[in-house]
């Protein structure tokens, strides 16, 4: 997802099913409003220090990644405290309630993630991704992941993304993914 540093505008990313662990490019992008990040491979809840100074996130669909852990109410709280803006999260709105109630149950995230050094900045857990590794084709992908950004906006009352503005690089092709298929 390194592309997002050359992005700063863009105001929607769907980066679901595709073995990301990393947030820290998407702290330059200063317009994101929505993102959807579900079934990737983020694995602390510390990766959300880089979406704290992300004024207009509203949207973010974070489930079934390995940082949601056993404790979907501890989750939640943590994610909520450190972005109290939020109205949707994993598709369910947010309430008043519930961001009275992060400031007791959740968990103040202060510092990013410890990273281990990693050869060309790609993780070596990419080797396949979660998109090479399941039966959905590409296409398959990129219709899912339209349609869901499109029913979360239309249920907050916004416009759907028209297709030919949906982004039309496969989500496979992130800069890890391109560097191992040369190798292979």
């Amino acid at each position: 997802i390194s592309i997002c540093r050359d992005l700063p505008n863009i105001e929607v990313i769907t980066f679901s099913v595709n073995g990301i662990s990393d947030l820290e490019p998407l702290n330059q992008c200063q317009n994101l409003s929505e993102l959807y990040l579900r079934r990737n491979n983020i694995a602390s809840l510390n990766e959300l220090f880089y979406l704290k100074n992300l004024p207009r996130l509203r949207v973010l669909w974070l489930s079934e990644n390995p940082c949601c852990g056993s404790d979907p109410h501890h989750y939640r709280m943590t994610v909520l405290r450190n972005l109290p803006s939020l109205q949707k999260l994993d598709n369910q709105a947010v309430t008043e309630e519930e961001l009275s109630q992060a400031l007791v149950d959740g968990e103040e995230i202060t510092a990013p993630p410890a990273r281990r050094s990693v050869e060309n900045g790609c993780p070596e857990s990419t080797e396949s991704s979660a998109a090479e590794s399941t039966k959905e084709t590409e296409s398959e992908l990129l219709n899912f992941s339209l349609e869901e950004t499109n029913k979360i906006r239309e249920e907050l009352g916004m416009k759907p993304v028209p297709r030919d503005k949906f982004s039309s690089f496969s989500p496979r092709e992130t800069d890890c993914n391109q560097k191992k298929r040369v190798s292979i």
